[in-house]
């Protein structure tokens, strides 16, 4: 499945969750608020983000990848962002991808949940 199809049913998703002014990077969607840490060049953009009931919440579309570390770093960062603004940080794992996200959450800690996107 393409990472537009998941992005699609991650969208549907936050709707769905009642998720208010929606942001998401994908084209037709305002860009969410990126973020820079000081040593790195690529800036740091959610996939989704939405309020609900005055809390941000971010939401990721969580795949396999090679470069586990950059994910990590990204899932720490938007859990710290999510708390300090009173919502969560929903990892959004497709069919296939569920075993690997569950066990990124658990082997470092993250302050995450994972839902499983069918």
């Amino acid at each position: 499945m393409s990472e537009k199809a998941h992005f699609d049913k991650a969208l549907l998703w936050a709707k769905s969750k009642g998720l208010q002014k929606i942001k998401a990077n994908i084209e037709d969607y305002e860009t969410p608020s990126q973020f820079t840490r000081s040593g790195e060049d690529e800036p740091i953009i959610p996939d989704i983000t939405g309020l609900q009931m005055g809390a941000k919440n971010y939401v990721e579309v969580a795949t396999k990848s090679d470069d586990v570390e950059r994910k990590v770093s990204k899932w720490k960062l938007l859990g710290t962002m999510a708390s300090m603004k009173g919502g969560s940080l929903y990892l959004l794992a497709p069919k296939g991808h569920k075993a690997f996200t569950d066990n990124v959450v658990k082997v470092h800690s993250l302050n995450a949940k994972v839902v499983y996107l069918k």
